[in-house]
């Protein structure tokens, strides 16, 4: 078995490779490379979709449960206020720099090093890594491109940068088309029903709604309008106006649920362009979560998506590095929360099957 110390040493080396290596959504291959590569040199059989990389610790049982480590290898752009190359690793006073050596290379490396160091151990579940591509843009080739060839899960582990906090919940999205119809008419006599006008009781009334029911741990989901559009000529009454939506549903609703409270106070027809991207919870009876308070950590509710939202089994969001530094120019983690990171990973795990082996006696 591998010290931390010495996981720790190779997690920042391949860090620093994968910054080298361009990763944007949908254009990861060279990471997937460098991931699958460092794995199967360590003795591990890896599996590969797209340039989604997965592998078990050792060799699958199905009559044990199924825990998954997850995080992500792509970026998004670099933009344009960085100083410093973005693909070019810098190690410096205590801080590594680079296109996403926090969102999520800091999280993925750690927990690589942490599934090398549980791989070959005997254990009361199965451990299955996920380095999931297409991440920064929900995309359909991404993790849950997956799903439908892996088996239930009961737990999730999912790498972000949380500052080691654990997010116990997640904000969904769903983005919903609006269409408003009136009448068309000419605008110099009184004639047609106005589209925009009849929207404008649609939108004061979305300006003044409050979803009735509040998350501990979120607080209210929140509906916003951002997008508005009628009308292609100034003398003509424009028949049909159409708006966005833009929606942010917390663990206290379902999708459809958030979409049907909606639904009572607006004329327009609304249509969700997806319903992929879900709220997550995790309940609070769950061994993790017991787990968790009993070493002391700090749980809160995620106000930004990740992978949890497309993932159907009980999932948490946990991590080195600090979401406000994601996607920022000059992007950066500190080493040092990366072997926090792992001894933490490794610690609750180990907390965590202890819990089940005792549970199962």
């Amino acid at each position: 078995m591998e010290s931390i110390e010495q996981l720790y040493t190779e997690a920042i080396h391949l860090l620093k490779d994968l910054i080298r290596t361009p990763s944007l959504s949908r254009e990861e291959d060279g990471t997937a490379a460098i991931i699958r590569s460092y794995l199967e040199k360590k003795g591990i059989n890896c599996h590969q979709k797209g340039n989604n990389i997965w592998c078990y610790a050792t060799k699958y049982n199905p009559s044990l449960p199924t825990v998954l480590l997850n995080s992500h290898h792509d970026t998004v752009k670099p933009n344009q206020s960085y100083s410093l190359d973005p693909y070019e690793p810098l190690e410096k006073e205590g801080k590594l720099f680079g296109l996403g050596s926090n969102d999520a290379g800091g999280p993925l490396v750690a927990l690589i090093a942490t599934f090398i160091y549980f791989h070959e151990q005997q254990l009361p579940v199965n451990l299955l890594l996920i380095a999931s591509a297409e991440e920064e843009i929900s995309g359909k080739g991404g993790i849950e491109s997956l799903i439908p060839e892996l088996p239930e899960m009961s737990l999730a582990i999912v790498g972000e940068p949380t500052l080691l906090k654990l997010a116990v919940a997640e904000k969904g999205l769903m983005v919903i088309d609006a269409r408003v119809k009136g009448r068309p008419g000419h605008a110099a006599r009184e004639e047609g029903l106005n589209a925009i006008y009849e929207a404008l009781d649609d939108l004061l009334a979305i300006r003044d709604f409050r979803f009735r029911k509040v998350s501990p741990y979120l607080g209210p989901s929140k509906v916003s309008a951002t997008i508005l559009q009628a009308g292609s000529q100034h003398n003509v009454v424009p028949d049909v106006c159409t708006y966005t939506l833009d929606v942010r549903v917390t663990d206290a609703y379902t999708l459809e649920e958030a979409l049907e409270e909606i639904r009572q106070v607006v004329k327009a027809d609304l249509h969700p362009r997806s319903m992929r991207l879900r709220p997550s919870r995790i309940s609070q009876t769950h061994p993790l979560l017991l787990v968790a308070r009993s070493m002391g950590l700090e749980t809160y509710g995620s106000p930004t998506l990740s992978d949890q939202a497309l993932i159907p089994y009980p999932s948490v969001k946990i991590g080195p590095g600090d979401s406000a530094r994601s996607h920022t120019a000059d992007e950066y983690i500190h080493t040092d929360e990366i072997k926090e990171g792992i001894s933490l990973y490794i610690s609750l795990l180990e907390n965590y099957f202890s819990h089940l082996i005792q549970t199962n006696a």
